[in-house]
Order: C-alpha cells, then structure tokens, then sequence
C-alpha cells in the first residue's frame, strides 16, 4: 500500500492509495475503486473501513494495481470527473499497467461515481461494477460497449435498489452488456460488504479485457 496526496486542480488536492503486488511487474490490470460518501476528506487512513480497501488491508491478494482516491469532503464523485481521470491516467502511466483492462467499481456514493465515470469516459473502461449506486439513466446508449455487472442489498433504505435496476435496464435497452444481481436480505452496508465478499466481482473485473480502448476524447482534451 502506498499513500499520495496530489493536485486535481486549481488549488485542490485529492488523497490517494495504491496497492500492488508485492511483486510488481509491467503489465499488470488496474482495478480503480470509488468509496462511499463517509470516507471524504483528508483523512486518507478512513478508505479502509469497508470495502475494497478493508479487504486488501485484511488479507485479500489480488494481482493487480489497485488504485483508491479519495474524494475530498466539499463534493461528491459526480462534481469531479475529470480529476478522477487525469488520476487514473497518471497512475496508470506510472505503474505501466495493461490499459485494456483498467475496470471501474465503487459502493453508494462511489456507485453512483462508478455510473459517472462510464458514461463520461465511452469506451475506457474495460468492465464496470457500481455497488448500491444509480445515474442518469438516459444516457445509457453511452455504456453499450462495456460489460457491466450491478449489485444492490435488497433491503437497502439509503439508495433504493430501483436506482440500480433503472440503469441496467437502461443499458440492456439500448443493446449493451448488463445485470443486476439483488443481495438477498442485505441493507445498505451489508449489500456493500457482501457484494465484494461474497461474490467473484472482483475476479471478474480482472478477467475482462476491452479491445476498442479509447484514452480520451477529443473534446474533453482541455481538462487536462
């Protein structure tokens, strides 16, 4: 695990960590991981208290770059896409990662940001896997071209699960590539915890591959 703090933009700064295998070789996968709306701010230590981090810090192993920012506490995820990318693409750059397959995923307001992500970034992505999260459904058409798999407790009272189900139909509507798998019995943090434990999402982010990478839009080259 390695801790950064960097700046995103004007004035603004944005903590972040990287896990790597302790035997790092070029090439490897990138899993980019969007945390929920109680980890903000500047206390980067607060990233592993659920979730993706916890379980790299508790253990887990995966053979992959992991990358985790951390969204300051004045915005959300959707308020920064831009600085999310240039992060992604700065770490990706450093650690010389295989770029057709860097995959997104993120939990609550990280599903939300996962979502985002997507549909600003067409084509970038390698797979997709918002937890507990939601969007702008009409934008689907932009997500076609990237496998998506969606989980939501069932009994989740912070973001109903039909945020997520809008999507996915929205995605599948539009002739993409998309589930949503319902945790049966599961809250809103339980969902969370039980899609990354108890389900091979991570596994599965690591085995797609995207065979039509596309860096960055034209249009969106001076936000960066």
């Amino acid at each position: 695990m390695k801790k950064y703090t960097t700046l995103v933009s004007d004035g603004a700064f944005m903590n972040y960590v990287v896990y790597t295998p302790e035997e790092m070789k070029k090439g490897l996968p990138m899993i980019v991981y969007l945390h929920g709306a109680g980890e903000r701010g500047n206390a980067v230590d607060h990233l592993s208290r659920r979730a993706v981090p916890y379980m790299l810090d508790n253990g887990l192993s995966l053979e992959a770059v992991v990358l985790c920012p951390q969204c300051p506490g004045h915005c959300v995820w959707d308020n920064i896409p831009f600085e999310v990318k240039k992060l992604i693409d700065e770490t990706a750059a450093k650690y010389e990662v295989d770029m057709t397959r860097l995959s997104i995923t993120g939990s609550s307001m990280g599903g939300f940001g996962t979502w985002t992500m997507g549909l600003n970034f067409p084509n970038f992505f390698s797979a997709m896997a918002p937890v507990a999260g939601g969007g702008m459904a009409w934008r689907a058409p932009n997500l076609i071209t990237t496998p998506i798999r969606a989980y939501h407790g069932e009994k989740d009272e912070a973001v109903p699960v039909i945020c997520s189900e809008m999507m996915v139909n929205a995605v599948n509507k539009a002739k993409g590539s998309a589930t949503l798998t319902v945790l049966p019995n599961w809250d809103h943090n339980g969902g969370i915890d039980a899609a990354y434990r108890d389900t091979d999402v991570l596994a599965w982010l690591l085995a797609q591959k995207r065979t039509d990478f596309t860096p960055v839009p034209e249009m969106f080259s001076k936000y960066f």
